[in-house]
């Protein structure tokens, strides 16, 4: 690896370089002056304003400073380092400067856009806040990117649709896959379900899948087995898997969880009984089977969902309820088929079409009030009040179908435990980002799809599954992991060891030496959130990039 460093006593050069932002920045306080004002800080060489520093123009000029004025420090003042700091950092190691002496310093967010209309105060404070990064610049140290080796191995946790579609599509790459199912067959909730929405058997469809992963030679399947253990970080975890009384160890590069949920069953709710009060699920398993003989069917929708205990809405509930209603209307169009519902869900512009169709078919659908449950009486009634005639109904049931929600499995947060990533109030997966991330976990290397992460359609399953594999993918065929150096260290000398900063630790990145009685940060695993270094009382825990000399530099400055 290159070693970034720098000469001992070498003199400091520092550049300064003021964007405009158009006018997000320069439409509200002097730029011009500002510049002006830089040039005369110590140890500032060079200045320079543009119209649009993070440009293509803006960023050559960088380069271009670095090399003909010999800049070993470079300070851009500007907008948000969250979204802009990786791209200046990067251009400056392209010009030969050490990326770790590059400083940020956000003069919109933090100044032009709370000032507005206060031109002289703006300015004063961007002066203010130039004057801390160039102070805070001049005490940065070079550092190395932190480098770790890959395993190309995946684990994938869950044998259903979202599973079986992330192991067929990393296998197809050519990466060595562990498929770990809990249960005692491949294909998860698919298989008690009768047939799709596009009207194809449901257990065909997964089965297809299914047999293309047993049969594929980079897939290493275990059915009725259990992950016990996790350890590692990315690109070298070690799993402990119990197959029956078979104890195995796989090292693997990178973790897939797709264990999916379970439709509830609840006790009592609405008087669920199994025979003539079922649930939905319980109904495809009747016409599965061939079980199906009602003529007069009530289906109620939200049957334990979006109240106090369950707020969300579990999205597939009311297109199987239309797609069962339609299977058993069309085999029987004599049938007598009602919807209760409180609104229908049916996302996209075919599952909507699907409603319409159903209503043609001649299958009922009335708005009860979701302050007054239906209420079913043992004799088959069904009584509700109906919104939009503005008075209760009653109705005659040969069976009552509940559309009950899906629900986090059982053994959820013993998963999520294992690799210490977070679940909702509900149980389901938390992701790192819904609308960034949402295929992956705050945890790097470990990604999630699948109705473990939210109740999902068979088809948004196995695109969650292709679209982690891809993700999976662009981690595995790296020759090494390259992080940032901005982590934690701990200086052993003055380190107690009273472990604090392992209890304030979110990413478990510190472990204690029992042989030298002193705490350690796994550099791989550290976010550099800085926790450690605010608790530590010896003051042994340091955040490179924001040590206190590098802070108190800003401070004295202003």
């Amino acid at each position: 690896m290159k070693k970034k460093s720098e000469k001992k006593n070498e003199e400091l050069r520092v550049g300064v370089f003021i964007c405009d932002c158009g006018s997000n920045i320069a439409g509200h306080l002097d730029c011009p002056d500002v510049t002006e004002y830089a040039a005369t800080l110590p140890g500032v060489v060079y200045t320079k304003e543009n119209l649009y520093t993070c440009s293509e123009s803006g960023i050559v000029e960088i380069q271009d400073a670095i090399k003909k004025n010999n800049l070993n420090r470079v300070v851009v003042a500007s907008c948000s380092p969250r979204t802009h700091h990786p791209l200046f950092s990067s251009s400056c190691e392209q010009a030969g400067m050490n990326p770790y002496l590059f400083e940020m310093v956000n003069i919109r967010d933090q100044c032009s856009w709370v000032h507005m209309g206060q031109k002289d105060i703006a300015t004063s404070k961007a002066k203010d806040l130039v004057r801390m990064g160039v102070a805070k610049s001049i005490s940065l140290e070079p550092e190395d990117d932190i480098e770790s080796s890959v395993v190309r191995q995946v684990l994938v946790i869950g044998g259903g649709i979202a599973g079986l579609s992330v192991a067929e599509s990393l296998a197809g790459m050519g990466l060595e896959v562990t498929l770990v199912e809990k249960s005692g067959k491949l294909g998860g909730l698919m298989n008690n379900l009768h047939i799709l929405d596009s009207g194809r058997p449901a257990e065909e469809q997964v089965g297809e899948i299914a047999e293309k992963v047993l049969n594929s030679e980079n897939i290493t399947t275990y059915v009725g087995a259990e992950v016990k253990e996790i350890t590692g970080y990315i690109g070298n975890f070690c799993a402990t898997i119990q197959a029956g009384e078979e104890t195995v160890q796989k090292i693997i590069g990178s973790i897939v969880v797709a264990v999916g949920a379970v439709p509830l069953v609840e006790k009592g709710l609405f008087g669920h009984n199994g025979k003539n009060i079922i649930t939905q699920m319980e109904l495809e398993k009747q016409l599965k089977n061939g079980d199906f003989k009602a003529q007069k069917v009530v289906m109620i929708q939200c049957a334990g969902a979006r109240n106090e205990e369950r707020e969300y809405c579990s999205r597939v509930c009311c297109l199987t309820a239309v797609k069962n209603a339609m299977y058993i209307k069309k085999h029987n169009p004599l049938a007598d088929v009602k919807v209760l519902y409180r609104d229908m869900q049916m996302y996209g512009d075919e599952k909507e079409k699907m409603l319409w169709d159903a209503r043609g078919m001649g299958i009922s659908f009335e708005v009860y009030d979701q302050t007054k449950a239906p209420k079913v009486s043992d004799n088959g009634k069904v009584s509700f009040h109906h919104v939009t005639m503005g008075e209760d109904k009653e109705l005659d049931a040969d069976l009552v179908v509940l559309s009950t929600p899906l629900v986090a499995r059982e053994g959820s947060a013993k998963v999520a435990g294992l690799m210490r990533v977070p679940t909702d109030k509900n149980g389901f997966f938390l992701e790192a980002h819904a609308k960034l991330r949402p295929l992956d976990f705050a945890a790097d290397g470990i990604f999630v799809c699948g109705s473990g992460r939210y109740p999902v359609t068979s088809v948004e399953a196995r695109t969650q599954g292709i679209g982690v594999a891809a993700r999976v993918a662009s981690i595995l065929f790296k020759d090494k992991l390259i992080k940032s150096a901005i982590v934690a260290e701990i200086d052993e000398e003055t380190c107690v060891g009273c472990m604090g900063c392992m209890n304030v630790c979110p990413y478990e990145a510190i472990i204690f030496n029992k042989e030298k009685e002193v705490c350690e940060v796994q550099d791989i695993l550290c976010k550099g959130c800085g926790n450690c270094a605010s608790t530590c009382p010896s003051h042994s825990a340091l955040l490179r990039g924001y040590k206190p000399e590098q802070l108190l530099a800003q401070i004295r400055a202003i």
